[in-house]
């Protein structure tokens, strides 16, 4: 019972925090550590449950990526830099992928701890409340009015989502600001951008856990990646909402308190 108890309640909280600047990577580790939910099987259903989150995701936005899949069947598409194309996607993913690839053992090994994710909590809400008080110019009011340099900015500043904490959506809609972009379209494109590279990553790191995926915790991957889909399907459509309206620095004091709090319990 203990297990399946947290199979639920971490595939809720993926779920929940998937889509928002707060880092699910982080309130994963967070709370596995305090639920005793540790190791190599554990590491290995914390990723299967994010492929619950990510199917939320594609079966939202399925309509967007059947428009991008036209575009690069016909390739004409391609080359129209006034709507979003294959070529924004490819741009704001290449770095991340390249990083992980160089780096994937080191961050796996260092930052995937409650130090770490606590750093990367408040480092990340300093950079979310910089970029949301910088002054700059809105060069892209609509998610099809980003161009192909401030995707791979975009990309970029997704790299440093591989520290836990740091959050992917919190980083790439901060970088969006900083480069121009409004923070709906944002984070539109996070959203979009979110389902290749959480696929990718995921099923990168299924492989390198495959020896861990057995038969029987079948069973309690399911009832993960149930929860997490479940609950994902409803908070995207009422989060993302709330991201586009929200100022940044309120998610950055949530991270804060989440940060203090957890210091609190984890280290004092």
């Amino acid at each position: 019972m203990g297990d399946v108890f947290n199979a639920i309640a971490l595939g809720i909280l993926e779920g929940v925090t998937e889509f928002l600047p707060v880092s699910s990577t982080g309130h994963l580790i967070l709370a596995g550590h305090l639920l005793e939910f540790e190791g190599r099987a554990a590491d290995t259903f914390k990723i299967v449950i994010q492929l619950g989150a990510v199917l939320a995701l594609l079966l939202l936005y399925w309509k967007r990526y059947m428009t991008i899949l036209r575009g690069l069947v016909a390739f004409g598409g391609l080359r129209k830099q006034e709507q979003l194309n294959a070529i924004h996607l490819f741009l704001a993913m290449f770095p991340g992928l390249v990083v992980y690839l160089i780096a994937k053992d080191a961050i796996k090994t260092v930052l995937f701890g409650p130090g770490p994710v606590l750093i990367g909590l408040v480092a990340g809400g300093v950079l979310m409340i910089a970029a949301s008080r910088a002054k700059r110019t809105i060069t892209a009011e609509r998610t099809d009015d980003i161009g192909y340099k401030q995707a791979f900015g975009i990309g970029l500043f997704q790299c440093l989502s591989l520290w836990p904490g740091f959050s992917r959506s919190g980083s790439t809609i901060a970088g969006g600001l900083l480069l121009g972009t409004s923070q709906k379209a944002a984070a539109d494109f996070t959203f979009i951008v979110s389902v290749p590279v959480m696929l990718g990553a995921t099923l990168l790191d299924l492989f390198d856990n495959r020896l861990w995926l057995t038969t029987d915790d079948f069973a309690l991957f399911a009832v993960g990646f149930a929860a997490a889909f479940l609950v994902a399907m409803i908070a995207v459509t009422t989060f993302l909402k709330l991201i586009k309206r929200l100022r940044l620095e309120w998610f950055a004091l949530y991270r804060f308190a989440l940060a203090a709090i957890f210091y609190w319990v984890v280290f004092v």
